[in-house]
């Protein structure tokens, strides 16, 4: 079947069977009202490169499927990475259409027919050269929610190999009681943690509360935990040299000072207690943090978390390492994305293969 090939590397069919037959062989094209059919440019593509329509130009001369992709090539910025995921996503039996910006494509699911069945995913594409932009990244997964949509992004790397992630913006909680201490204790502070001794204090912070860690007899808190607990009165903070209050401001421009990331860290911290969840430091995992649903002597983390500033721009090889670690060890990958204001919005970002 041929098509004529127009500048911007669409291409129309003209006679009325023929375009209903190239439409009814995987919904390809866009039916007009005098039964003619136009292909756009990843349609055109597509077909002409898997040997399933001809082209022509002018006065019928025909044109190759390499010419057809170069056209392509100067029509769109950007096609060659988007005609890649395109083309992955059609070779696993998907209907593929153009998407609602941002977004380049919009896809039914497997078995879906056109005009009947809703689409069920948006499909960003996106070259792993191209920045993580926290921003966008967390904007597009609001939106496909709204929608009630699921957001993938295809990520193409420099040898055109494609990883496929499901994002979206969860809501994180656990089923931690909170129970405050009666009283404040006293926390000793010394270098880069503090130290609580009263016994009693170490049970309900360390036992049942699951704060920092029980070294013999008393318990060793982070300055995170440290500055969580002193905002919510049940810290007293001390200098474990002079024996003097330290007063919060203190303790946290110290933290500062140690962490630069100390705000967004603790903004992400306070939001995973209130959610209810244990939050235990992610080192060991190259994260912030583990999130546990309870305590962590009755259950597993279920998160590891990571705590950025809103408008963080990072690498994809970054993200994916990340990622990686997370589902390596079956854990949920999650950014905090803190805003100036200290609001938190959770973003997850899970490996898949469609």
């Amino acid at each position: 079947m041929s098509g004529r090939l127009d500048r911007d590397a669409t291409v129309r069919f003209d006679e009325p069977a023929e375009a209903a037959s190239v439409y009814a062989k995987g919904f390809f094209g866009t039916p007009r009202p005098d039964g003619s059919l136009t292909l756009d440019r990843y349609e055109a593509v597509y077909l002409t490169e898997m040997g399933r329509a001809d082209v022509v130009e002018g006065r019928g001369r025909p044109v190759g499927w390499s010419t057809v992709f170069r056209r392509a090539v100067r029509a769109e910025p950007g096609f060659p990475v988007r005609y890649l995921v395109y083309r992955d996503l059609r070779q696993r039996g998907y209907v593929v259409r153009d998407g609602p910006p941002p977004v380049a494509f919009s896809v039914l699911p497997r078995g879906g027919v056109l005009q009947k069945t809703p689409a069920r995913f948006w499909v960003e594409a996106i070259s792993e050269r191209e920045p993580f932009d926290l921003a966008r990244v967390v904007t597009l997964a609001e939106r496909a929610q709204a929608s009630r949509k699921l957001l993938w992004l295809g990520v193409v790397d420099e040898e055109s190999d494609l990883t496929y992630y499901r994002l979206r913006r969860p809501a994180p909680t656990g089923a931690v009681s909170p129970a405050p201490l009666a009283t404040p204790t006293d926390g000793w502070l010394g270098d880069d943690r503090l130290t609580v001794h009263d016994p009693a204090a170490v049970d309900g912070l360390g036992r049942q509360l699951a704060y920092g860690s029980r070294v013999g007899d008393r318990l060793e808190l982070s300055l995170l935990e440290g500055a969580y607990l002193a905002r919510s009165g049940q810290l007293r903070v001390r200098d474990a040299k002079s024996g003097r209050t330290v007063p919060l401001e203190r303790l946290e421009a110290r933290a500062r000072r140690l962490d630069p990331r100390f705000a967004e860290r603790l903004a992400a911290y306070r939001d995973l207690r209130e959610r209810r969840l244990v939050v235990k430091t992610g080192f060991k995992y190259g994260a912030h943090f583990r999130a546990y649903p309870r305590n962590p002597e009755h259950a597993h983390a279920r998160y590891l978390v990571q705590a950025l500033p809103e408008r963080h721009v990072a690498t994809w090889p970054e993200v994916a390492g990340a990622v990686r670690v997370a589902q390596g060890v079956r854990k949920e990958f999650l950014v905090a994305s803190v805003s100036a204001g200290d609001a938190v919005r959770f973003l997850s970002l899970e490996r898949i293969r469609p």
